[in-house]
């Protein structure tokens, strides 16, 4: 069953419940037989404060003086000015909460029997079912984007129908209930001590109201209990005062309960539907099935890795998942993107100094990984948005911290617009995490060919973050090379050559650094020829572009992850951010640099032999991804069934492992999903802006099989058939006019098209018809 997970075992804690969202509210539903938990969340739901840049930082007098520390090698040195100069002290920064929990405890007499729970990716719908005495229960659940309220409808054919008791707790003192006629009204504030100073914080206001088929309701005490109904509907709406400037925000949630209650529920659950479906639909994947696809979610993850990953609808029902994840998670109106753990919280991250936030150094990057290609394009809109947002609020940072123009953001960032350098520069100063970030917005041009966005809104913010390297960027005496820093390589570390070992975080022009500047300067020169403007700031660039550094392969046959050939601190290192030349940015290839590619082989093969590995999520995910680019299907494979089998919770959301980073014990986080989502799509599609490969990283285990939908750079929507392990069809769906190069193993074709057609090739891509 490609678009449902199911078990027939109750969900007795958070990893086993089930996540349903809108973009904006989510819950994740954790169902059993007399009492049933909905962990309810709020993108919007911050502690923290917005908070000024502060003042007194080095500028560039003191960004000057840091980096001659590092043109005569003195590292110790220079990592002492960074401290001075570009490390600030840690204020309201804050973090995302769980507004609440909802509980309802369920009356039966019997012993319950037939038990099913099920997400069901196509309905983005919650349900449960069991029976009682040999009566049926029956209950479901889910989040309407149209109305944007929480459904639950409850129903029996018992005689003596539901009885239940429905309250809510919260997560801190500052959480009322309040009965208002038959319904529950709640108050909650966002309040916490680890990164905030337990006073600051968005404040909530929530309506919860019950209505029953018979039977009867009562409220009293914080609670609603409901007495022998043949069904029971429950609806609930919930705002913050984030970004609100008048009080109208509190009356929100009463006006769209009583909104929701002018349609009856199946007219509601209609236009849920359809809202829904409309984006979902708009893939299918059938990647092969056998006798594991009947078994439930649980028994198939737990025998995934015994098998030799011998079941692919999983992965195939992954792959929906990580869609499902991103349609639920992050809508073209949500107010945020998604975040740490998309718009989920299971509250780990919050109780240590990770924070649930906007890591910019891979994680919420990867949470858009799949989006483009997986045919949700509108999705990243509220990513774009945030962009934009991070480039106002980095203008401060750039002139305080640096002394440039344009703007600039770091390693993380949350809602209230913090862009500054972390307050360790061992991990705090990743100078280009912003314009990581920003790079999202040159894919989804290169996607959509939207020309009206490239104008308004992507070449702003890239014109901004190019005004700050060109600035900021200096030419480094010993080589001849413009350099950024210094900066990190998120977030690992080195031993510098021929001093003591002592291990050392900050230097210049790390790799990472230079592959996105260089992208960000490519991008620039045509985007500016194409809208016919800042000839000479394309110019500027120009010049800067031919005076960066080159790629170069180290001793030991490595990409190198900084300039110089440093002997790696942490070999085992989690992150691997200089691989994103080759998955990601278009510079390395098989194709076209190929003894860069190898060496970048060679990068990968180096950390998956080490041992004590940092193996967790996001990890497994780059390395399918990267695999995946080198043709490597059986690696890429072995990454991604790694990934779901290991290191993903019952409810295949991905974690993060304890010991690592300074977890305490294994944490939910969101872009495995995503990322492994990416890898699907990878193995079976890829494109630049320019060639377009079919089947790249086909394994044998997926020997026959379809994907329709998927969608190509250049505005191109591609069907894929294969069968015996062989490319059958290929339709492309133009919807502008360009031109591609298709490749398919040993065969390659031209493609010159105009907008609004199609083309069908056959396995040796001749053409169809």
């Amino acid at each position: 069953m490609t678009d449902t997970l199911w078990y027939d075992t109750p969900a007795t804690k958070w990893q086993e419940g089930l996540p349903i969202g809108n973009g904006r509210i989510g819950a994740v539903v954790m169902s059993g037989v007399d009492r049933e938990t909905w962990t309810f969340t709020d993108i919007t739901f911050w502690s923290g404060q917005p908070e000024p840049s502060p003042e007194g930082y080095g500028g560039r007098e003191g960004l000057d003086e840091v980096r001659s520390k590092y043109f005569a090698d003195d590292h110790a040195g220079g990592k002492k000015l960074a401290e001075k100069f570009l490390q600030p002290k840690k204020q309201n920064f804050g973090t995302n909460l769980t507004v609440a929990k909802v509980h309802l405890e369920l009356e039966h007499q019997g012993s319950p029997g037939e038990f099913k729970r099920t997400l069901n990716l196509d309905k983005a719908t919650a349900t449960t079912q069991y029976r009682v005495n040999g009566y049926n229960h029956y209950r479901e659940t889910w989040i309407s984007h149209p109305q944007q309220v929480l459904v639950s409808r409850l129903s029996t054919d018992a005689p003596k129908g539901i009885s239940l008791v429905l309250s809510l707790t919260g997560e801190n003192d500052e959480f009322t209930v309040t009965n208002v006629a038959d319904a529950l009204e709640f108050d909650a504030h966002a309040v916490e001590t680890v990164h905030s100073n337990g006073k600051c914080g968005v404040s909530g206001h929530g309506v919860v109201n019950v209505t029953t088929s018979g039977g009867s309701v009562q409220s009293s005490g914080g609670k609603v209990e409901v007495t022998n109904a043949s069904s029971v509907t429950i609806f609930i709406a919930f705002n913050t005062d984030f970004r609100q400037t008048e009080e109208t925000w509190r009356s929100l949630a009463s006006e769209q309960v009583k909104e929701a209650w002018k349609k009856n529920y199946e007219q509601l659950k209609a236009e849920h539907l359809k809202d829904h479906q409309s984006l979902y639909r708009r893939v299918r994947i059938d990647l092969g099935s056998n006798e594991r696809s009947q078994w439930p979610t649980n028994e198939r993850r737990a025998k995934f890795k015994p098998s030799r990953f011998d079941d692919p609808e999983l992965f195939g029902l992954f792959f929906q998942y990580g869609r499902y994840l991103t349609i639920t998670g992050t809508r073209t109106d949500s107010p945020l993107p998604l975040h740490l753990q998309g718009l989920w919280n299971d509250g780990e991250a919050n109780r240590m100094n990770w924070s649930c936030d906007y890591h910019l150094d891979i994680n919420i990057q990867m949470n858009y990984f799949p989006t483009e290609t997986t045919n949700l394009s509108d999705c990243q809109a509220p990513l774009m948005k945030y962009i934009e947002y991070l480039a106002e609020a980095g203008k401060t940072t750039a002139a305080r911290y640096y002394g440039c123009p344009g703007w600039v953001a770091h390693v993380f960032s949350n809602v209230w617009g913090f862009t500054d350098p972390g307050w360790e520069t061992s991990w705090g100063l990743n100078v280009t995490g912003g314009l990581w970030m920003a790079t999202h917005m040159i894919e989804h041009y290169e996607y959509t060919l939207d020309k009206d966005f490239l104008a308004k809104h992507a070449y702003p913010v890239l014109k901004a973050s190019a005004e700050f390297f060109l600035e900021c960027m200096t030419v480094d005496p010993r080589n001849g090379y413009l350099v950024t820093g210094p900066s990190v390589s998120p977030e690992n570390s080195f031993f510098p050559a021929g001093s003591e070992r002592a291990e050392q975080h900050l230097s210049l022009a790390p790799t990472i650094d230079i592959i996105l500047v260089r992208d960000l300067f490519k991008f620039l020169i045509h985007a500016a020829s194409d809208l016919g403007v800042d000839k000479e700031l394309a110019r500027r660039v120009e010049n800067a572009l031919a005076k960066l550094p080159p790629f170069k392969i180290g001793k030991k046959g490595q990409l190198q992850e900084w300039l110089e050939d440093y002997e790696e601190a942490q070999p085992d290192h989690r992150h691997m951010s200089h691989t994103i030349a080759l998955y990601r940015s278009d510079q390395i290839s098989l194709r076209h640099t190929p003894d860069l590619a190898d060496a970048t082989r060679v990068t990968l093969e180096n950390r998956q032999a080490r041992t004590e590995l940092e193996d967790i999520e996001f990890t497994a995910a780059l390395f399918g991804l990267n695999f995946a680019r080198l043709n490597d299907s059986e690696g890429a494979l072995r990454q991604l069934g790694h990934l779901i089998g290991e290191l993903c919770f019952d409810n295949l959301l991905s974690y993060s492992k304890a010991g690592i980073a300074g977890a305490e014990r294994n944490i939910f986080i969101i872009d495995g999903n995503y990322g492994g989502t990416a890898v699907v799509a990878e193995m079976l599609l890829r494109s630049s802006t320019t060639e377009i490969d079919l089947l790249p990283a086909l394994p044998a285990a997926w020997p026959s099989g379809s994907v329709l939908g998927l969608r190509a750079r250049g505005n191109i929507e591609v069907d894929i058939k294969w069968k015996d392990g062989e490319l059958t069809e290929a339709t492309f769906k133009h919807f502008s006019s360009g031109k591609s190069t298709v490749y398919y193993k040993g065969h390659s074709r031209q493609l010159s098209f105009q907008a609004n057609s199609v083309t069908k090739l056959s396995g040796s891509l001749q053409l169809f018809g």
